[in-house]
């Protein structure tokens, strides 16, 4: 765990500090914001921000969003009032830490993080032989390919695996190759030197160099241009990599970790991912399993979403009855366990005398087709939402009512109806929407920007929604 703090708070932040050392933490501190953004940019990394709660978190969270840096944010303040504290959430901090310090809600809160990215719930046998290979290659240094549908934890796996192998003390930096565009992905990984392209406001390190000594993921690498698919053989085969607008290189030593959720030796056979690439990747293909595959451990996921959203939301802990438990081993989860997620933090909302029950699932609005029936397969991949239309919004409303709903609509008004409705079913989750209409998501957000630029409302991802309404 990586802790950067900012600010001093009349020292009481060095005492923060100080607990966190000592729960194995590894503690930076600086005094500015800009100080921070700089150490980030250097490639210094963390995994938790900590910024007093009197400094411009609004200009913190703006910056980390526009140059892509991923980190949580945590404010501190002293003697902070209520409408203090809810400023600090709504500008993007993710929780509100009062200061002198708790020791154990500094412990909670480090913890939080580190359970979140690492820890798997799990009682089924199937799910328990993944882990087993995982444990068996952690300690090595081969390249490590995990592939599965989206939602099964692919990324908790791979930082599983990071904090399993002789790096562990070391960096985890993560890229999701799918959620950059194309022309600002090589940057993103190999850094690039101020004033390089149009944006460039100063120097910034890559993945690869913050990776440096670590462990680097490039998630969803199936989505990456063939064209950088080149440089990246490169990099991985020569260990050295060229920041743009720079012709120095800088020797790197990582160990590579990636994800997909694709297919991937049919996207080498259409000649979409590279050959040579995908062997340099795949020393070691590690699968996981979809939910439906792992019936033991629907319950106890259950169980445990139950309780964070409970706590999450300050409400009573609910208990599920026989029925809703029978009916969540029933469904065919498309979206794994991120759907399922989703699903109990709903139910959790519409829980009614404290008791989850059918009616409350089916009152979440997602799964839509959440009841008794046997498993379902995953949604066929397609490169556009067309092909899936028809099927889907019958799946989801009913066919006669559908028929009658579609009559006089374009097939453009359909497509769209559907995007959005999915999009809406997926609390605003890109990559989860794009997988169940089976489209990739480049394409999802080609379509998002035109229906933007249309003067059509989409749905933000659940977070930015809830601070632009708090």
């Amino acid at each position: 765990m990586r802790l950067l703090i900012i600010g001093a708070m009349n020292g009481h932040i060095a005492t923060a500090g100080k607990i966190a050392l000592d729960r194995g933490a590894k503690v930076t501190q600086v005094d500015s914001v800009e100080s921070a953004l700089d150490s980030l940019r250097a490639g210094k990394g963390a995994d938790l921000v900590m910024v007093d709660i009197t400094h411009d978190i609004s200009r913190l969270v703006a910056a980390l969003e526009q140059e892509r840096i991923s980190v949580t944010v945590v404010a501190c303040g002293i003697k902070a009032s209520a409408q203090q504290a809810a400023a600090a959430i709504k500008a993007g901090a993710k929780e509100f830490v009062p200061l002198p310090p708790d020791p154990e809600m500094i412990a909670a809160v480090l913890a939080a993080v580190t359970e979140e990215t690492t820890s798997f719930i799990y009682r089924d046998p199937v799910m328990a032989k993944a882990l087993k290979l995982a444990d068996q290659v952690a300690g090595s240094e081969a390249s490590v390919l995990i592939t599965g549908e989206s939602g099964t934890g692919k990324e908790v796996m791979a930082r599983y695996i990071h904090s399993k192998s002789k790096r562990a003390a070391n960096s985890f930096v993560s890229v999701n190759c799918a959620a950059i565009p194309e022309n600002l992905l090589e940057s993103e990984l190999f850094g690039h030197e101020k004033g390089a392209f149009t944006g460039a406001v100063a120097r910034r390190i890559g993945k690869f160099e913050e990776a440096n000594n670590g462990t680097l993921l490039l998630d969803e690498v199936t989505e990456m241009h063939p064209r950088l698919q080149a440089k990246l053989l490169r990099a991985i085969q020569e260990r050295e990599i060229d920041r743009v607008g720079s012709s120095q290189p800088v020797k790197v030593n990582i160990r590579l970790l990636a994800t997909s959720n694709r297919d991937m030796e049919e996207a080498v056979r259409k000649g979409d991912f590279r050959e040579d690439l995908y062997y340099r990747l795949n020393v070691v293909n590690l699968e996981l399993p979809p939910l439906r595959d792992r019936q033991e451990d629907i319950a106890p996921l259950s169980e445990h979403f139950v309780q964070k959203y409970a706590q999450a939301n300050g409400v009573d802990l609910p208990t599920m009855n026989e029925e809703a438990v029978a009916m969540l081993k029933n469904h065919g989860w498309r979206g794994n366990v991120r759907e399922l997620e989703n699903t109990m933090h709903r139910a959790v909302l519409l829980a009614s005398d404290g008791v989850i029950t059918p009616d409350a699932i089916l009152l979440t609005g997602g799964p839509t087709q959440l009841r008794d029936s046997q498993p379902t397969a995953p949604a066929p991949q397609a490169d556009s939402a067309h092909q899936n239309a028809a099927s889907a919004a019958n799946a989801n409303n009913g066919s006669q009512e559908d028929a009658s709903t579609l009559v006089g609509m374009t097939v453009a008004e359909v497509e769209r109806d559907l995007i959005i409705d999915t999009l809406q079913h997926c609390l605003g989750n890109r990559t989860h929407a794009a997988n169940i209409l089976g489209i990739s998501i480049r394409t999802l957000r080609n379509k998002l920007k035109q229906y933007n630029e249309d003067g059509i409302q989409v749905p933000l991802p659940r977070d930015a929604e809830a601070r632009t309404s708090f």
